[in-house]
This record gives structure tokens, C-alpha cells and sequence, in this order.
């Protein structure tokens, strides 16, 4: 079936609190979404973030971020006054997230909720903690420790708890009880809003891609509560670390910084974190979207403490015996492999193995940097196969047009027949929605056409990353019509 969604991530949607919340504006876009003939809503991830505001640097790969709590609908529960938090300071662009305000005005207001929420707690709040106690005992434990030490890196830790000696987490979970359930409850918050907005999409036809990033942060529970997964030495600090090489877009190359797995280790316990962890991200999105696949062909190794990646090497990857470890504990899933970079052989051989569907991005096939963009061209698709014309870490396609090289431009508008330069984006958003593509996704940025000025993330920088919002009142019916109209010209219309 040819069907097509929308990226917009839930921290852009428009809100009068400072960030895209799970409350009425979410409920509105699943509107629009149906409205406009789609049928997926594909999102970033949804974890706390850490230093930076990314998605893909968290403390947690199984928690929710705190911040999407929508708080219009924790008044509407009693547990907020709308006096707790309509006249906060969240910035003074609502085009743009301030996580400066957010962190220090939301969780002085999330207190008093989860205050009066810990004072009568629902039936169920003692089931959703055991349920998730894999993941949550130890996450709000590091989140209390986070606090008392300031936020400072676990690795900076006095030394019992950095070693988790028995001794010092039980004196720990003693003295920080009332923090430990403030963050417990806001996860039962965030999940139970979650789970009405992933309910409200589904009835409505709309199924959510969630996005699971193949590394976690150094400083996360994940690391901290489990060093045995990651090549560390014996002080716990990182061997080597993520990254990718140099290209035609990076001399220096991506140096990430996370820790990097422990392959051998986890296959003889029977990849059992990972199979957890996607079974775990499977149940809460309906397609799940692994990002940098080509990771587990082979991955792209740094030297811990590098300021570049120009001296980082290839290591062999688990390969199928992940996915097919995953296969046989929890049955086939739905999975979207991000197949994008350093794209060799084996990283096609493993796309073909697994079954996935493998990405197209429109941007990538102009670019006469990337030595795959042929693969990239409409005309070189596979039916099996999700396109895009461009991602979270891509400019929008106007932005594209006025910033990219003159010739891969020019080359671009002579493939897509462009005569009229006023509607551009359109005509690249046509170009991936009559391909064969089985599945086409478009960022919301270019739907609205907008410039540069609301590109999500530029990688290897820092500065305005992951802080684009939609304002109030862009998702037009005018809009919708024109999309449907489009699906179906092109045979993707949506239920």
C-alpha cells in the first residue's frame, strides 16, 4: 500500500508554554494529519534530552522527556492551578524553544503535580512502577543523584556510587525517597499522556514512527547502571568512542562521543538489552525507525579523547545475529532501517538480510559529495523502501535551493523539470511522492516552505539546534486540501 507521513517532532509543535506538548495542539496535528490524507506521523525521539538539547544524547533510552507533559491537562486532572504556570517566562520567541527557561521554570511546576499526585496516587500507579521497574528504578534513582550533585557527569561520582557498591545505593534510595518518586510519577504522567495521544492517532488512522537511536549518552542511567554493555576500562571510562570518518561533507569528520557496545559481551548473554529495548520502543511507537543502521555492519571507532575522527578505524558489528536474535524472542517487528553514511556492501547485505526497509533521502541524490547519490534518484527506487526528501539533519529543501552548491542545484531543477521557482519544494515533494516508494515521509518545515531559519539540526555544530516551532494557526484547512490533493493524485491518501 503507498502511503506518506509527516516528521515533525513533538517539541516543535505550537504551545503557549514554551515547547510542543502531548495535549490539544497534538490532538489538533493528528487532525491535520487526517485531514491531509496521511497516515503516519514520524517523530524524534522522545527521551529526556541532556547537555545540548539533543534527542539522541539522553539519560535514558526507555524514559519520556518531562517536558512534553502537557499542562493544560494536568489542571484539568487538579493537579495544577492554571495560576502555576500561565504567566511564566518561556522565552520570547514563539518560533523558537528556549530549553534555558524550560529548565528552570517546568520543574518547579511539575513539583506541585507531582506533589498533589504522590498525595492520592491512581489505582494503577503501583502496577505502571512494577511494570517498567527494569528501567525506572534506576532511572529516577540517577535523576535524584543528578540533582544532588548538581548535575554534574556520574563519572564524577564519589567513588562508591560511580561503582554502584551495594552499600551506597541502598543509603541513596534511603535519603533521596521523595525525589525518587517525584521522577517516578512524572514518567507515569508522561506515559499515561502518551498513551492518550498514541490511542486519539490510532483511532483516527494515523500510526506514529518513533525513532530509537542505535547509541546512548556516556552520561546516562543506561552506561552507569550497566558498564558491563560498553567497552570501558577499568575506571569506566570509554576505550573508544562514536563517530563517522571524514567525507565530502566533514574534514574532520563526526566525532559523537558515545561509548560504543560491547558486541562480544552481548552475544553471549543473547543480545538480551537490546532485545529489551526494542520490544520496550516497539510497544510504544507503531513503526520504529533504528537510526544509523550502517552501526551494526560495522562501526566507525575513535580513540577516547580525540578532538576529531580523522583517526578512528572500522570494527565488525554484530550483524544478523542481532536482528535475528530479536526475531526469535519477539517476532517480527516493524522497523525502518536508516541505511544513510558510510554506505558499503555489507551494510547493503544486511539491509537485505533483515528485510527492512532501507531510506531514500531526494537531497542526497543532487549532492555530488555523496558517492551513493545515484541510489538516491527516483528513478533508481525500490518499491521496498521509505523516501524522503530530507531529514531532521538536512536543511529544508528552500533552504536547500539557497545554500547548496550551484551546480547540484542546477542539476536538481533539470531533473525535476522545474520551471516555476516559486513552489520549488513542492516540486521535490512531488518527485518522492510518484516514485514507487512504498512509504514517503516530508518534514513539516517543508510543507509550510520555510527556510533555513527552521532547519532542526545542523550536525557538528552547536547553537540552534532542536529548537524550531511551528506558530499557532500554520495548519491550515487550505493547507490540508492541497496536500490531499496530492495524495491523491499521487495513491497515497490515507484512510
Amino acid at each position: 500500500m503507498r502511503k506518506s507521513g509527516i516528521l515533525m517532532h513533538l517539541s516543535s509543535l505550537p504551545s503557549p508554554y514554551g515547547i510542543g506538548t502531548m495535549g490539544q495542539n497534538a490532538r489538533e496535528f493528528v487532525d491535520f494529519l487526517k485531514e491531509s490524507g496521511q497516515t503516519y506521523w514520524q517523530m524524534l525521539p522522545i527521551c529526556p534530552t541532556s547537555y545540548g538539547d539533543s534527542p539522541y544524547q539522553s539519560y535514558s533510552t526507555f524514559a519520556g522527556n518531562p517536558y512534553f507533559i502537557d499542562l493544560d491537562e494536568l489542571e484539568q486532572k487538579g493537579l495544577l492551578e492554571k495560576a502555576d504556570y500561565v504567566n511564566v517566562d518561556w522565552g520570547d520567541e514563539p518560533s523558537r524553544v528556549n530549553y534555558g527557561k524550560l529548565y528552570e521554570n517546568r520543574y518547579p511546576i511539575l513539583r506541585k503535580a507531582a506533589e498533589r499526585f504522590l498525595g492520592s496516587p491512581p489505582d494503577d500507579y503501583e502496577e505502571f512502577c512494577r511494570k517498567n521497574a527494569f528501567w525506572l528504578d534506576d532511572f529516577s534513582l540517577f535523576m535524584a543523584l543528578k540533582d544532588v550533585h548538581h548535575g554534574a557527569q556520574w563519572s564524577e561520582w564519589d567513588t562508591p556510587l560511580r561503582n554502584r557498591e551495594e552499600a551506597a545505593l541502598k543509603e541513596s534510595v534511603q535519603s533521596n525517597g521523595n525525589a525518587i518518586a517525584f521522577w517516578k510519577a512524572l514518567q507515569y504522567l508522561f506515559f499515561e499522556q502518551w498513551e492518550k495521544l498514541k490511542d486519539y492517532a490510532n483511532e483516527r488512522g494515523i500510526s506514529i514512527i518513533g525513532d530509537l537511536p542505535i547509541y546512548v549518552s556516556l552520561d546516562s542511567v543506561d552506561v552507569w547502571a550497566h558498564p558491563e554493555l560498553f567497552q570501558l576500562n577499568e575506571n569506566k571510562i570509554p576505550k573508544e568512542v562514536a563517530g563517522c570518518p571524514p567525507d565530502g561533507f566533514s574534514a574532520d569528520g563526526q566525532l559523537w562521543g558515545n561509548p560504543l557496545f560491547d558486541w562480544d559481551y552481548m552475544e553471549k548473554h543473547n543480545f538480551d538489552w537490546w532485545i529489551r529495548r526494542i520490544h520496550y520502543l516497539c510497544q510504544v511507537y507503531d513503526v520504529l525507525r533504528i537510526d544509523h543502521f550502517r552501526g551494526f555492519a560495522g562501526y566507525y571507532a575513535i580513540p577516547y579523547g580525540e578532538e576529531t575522527a580523522k583517526n578512528g578505524r572500522w570494527r565488525e558489528g554484530p550483524g544478523m545475529k542481532l536482528f535475528s536474535a530479536v526475531e526469535r524472542t519477539i517476532g517480527r517487528q516493524r522497523i525502518i532501517a536508516e541505511d544513510l553514511g558510510h554506505v558499503t556492501d555489507d551494510v547493503r547485505r544486511l539491509l537485505k538480510d533483515s528485510g527492512f526497509p532501507g531510506m531514500k533521502v531526494l537531497q542526497f541524490a543532487f549532492d555530488r559529495r555523496d558517492k551513493n547519490g545515484v541510489e538516491y534518484l527516483p528513478h533508481n527506487f525500490v518499491e521496498h523502501c521509505v523516501a524522503y526528501t530530507g531529514t531532521h539533519d538536512n536543511d529544508t529543501i528552500l533552504g536547500w535551493f539557497g545554500e547548496a552548491d550551484l551546480d547540484d542545484t542546477t542539476y536538481a531543477k533539470e531533473y525535476l523539470g522545474i520551471k516555476n521557482e516559486d513552489a520549488l519544494q513542492w516540486d521535490m515533494m512531488d518527485a518522492i511522492w510518484k516514485s514507487v516508494a512504498e512509504l514517503t515521509i516530508v518534514t513539516v518545515q517543508d510543507i509550510l516552505g520555510l527556510g533555513s531559519e527552521a532547519r532542526m539540526n545542523q550536525p557538528s555544530t552547536v547553537g540552534r539546534n532542536w529548537q524550531w516551532r511551528a506558530l499557532p494557526g500554520v495548519f491550515t484547512k487550505d493547507l490540508a486540501d492541497k496536500l490531499k490533493d496530492r495524495m491523491r493524485r499521487y495513491n497515497r491518501i490515507g484512510a
